[in-house]
């Protein structure tokens, strides 16, 4: 496989790690794809941590990477919101780490109902009902509704937590508005993103996942080969008959050991 592919497009929960720990022989996949000089990139949904610190931690693991291969949702956002919504007023359903980003840009967090431009949803392990009255009223106040990602759950050691997909739906019924925006996988804005860090060619880009609605799809979107890989939140080889892999995978070392073609 790794011969038939310049460039790889790889998830990061539940295809290179879960929780703390790596996917196993994950490392040995990627160093073998850097040391033939291969185009790599990282995209992750996740917004508990910044790309510096996904960076540390592969790093810490062993990957032989550079920190401008990793892309998140935050990123992504943060682009988007500098273009047009510059030094707005904020509020996220986010964790600590999502909001310190956010602000460290000029943005403004505030709990002030009236004040609100942007309410932000994304991945918040400390979710309470205060938080979500607070997004709800600024939303029925006339603030822009957008979401970092659109992940239903997300992959931990233990198995799964709700993520932003979870607390957009309630949003919506308590609101009766709908998302206007997302800017994680498999968003326009992050398929953008990707576009400028790799030169996609339909027969020479691989992207690697563990889920169909967000990596499978992001993929057939771009108009590349895809690899759903077992190791993280899929109910593979079963799942939705409209979004199709190219391959099944048990864990990304079958790229460089042997693979299943569907």
């Amino acid at each position: 496989m790794i011969n038939k592919y310049d460039a790889f497009i790889f998830d990061l929960d539940g295809t290179i790690y879960k929780g703390d720990r790596l996917i196993p022989n994950a490392d040995v996949t990627i160093n073998k794809l850097k040391e033939l000089n291969k185009k790599i990139i990282f995209v992750s949904n996740k917004t508990t941590g910044s790309i510096e610190d996904y960076y540390n931690f592969l790093i810490g693991k062993k990957l032989k990477i550079n920190k401008e291969e990793i892309i998140n949702s935050t990123y992504v956002i943060k682009e988007f919101l500098k273009k047009y919504f510059n030094k707005c007023n904020f509020f996220s359903i986010g964790e600590k780490k999502f909001i310190e980003e956010l602000s460290s840009d000029g943005f403004n967090y505030t709990e002030d109902t009236k004040a609100i431009e942007v309410v932000i949803v994304t991945l918040d392990r400390k979710l309470n009902y205060t938080k979500l009255e607070i997004a709800a009223k600024a939303l029925e106040n006339g603030a822009k509704f957008f979401a970092a990602n659109i992940d239903n759950t997300c992959p931990v050691e233990e198995g799964e937590v709700l993520d932003a997909g979870s607390t957009i739906s309630a949003l919506e019924k308590r609101t009766h508005k709908n998302l206007e925006n997302h800017f994680g996988k498999p968003s326009e804005f992050m398929l953008e993103e990707i576009k400028k860090r790799l030169n996609i060619e339909n027969n020479n880009t691989l992207l690697i996942g563990d889920r169909l609605e967000t990596d499978i799809l992001m993929g057939n979107l771009l108009g590349v080969d895809t690899a759903l890989v077992a190791t993280g939140v899929t109910n593979f080889p079963n799942g939705n008959a409209n979004i199709q892999p190219t391959y099944y995978l048990n864990s990304v070392f079958d790229l460089i050991n042997s693979a299943n073609k569907k």
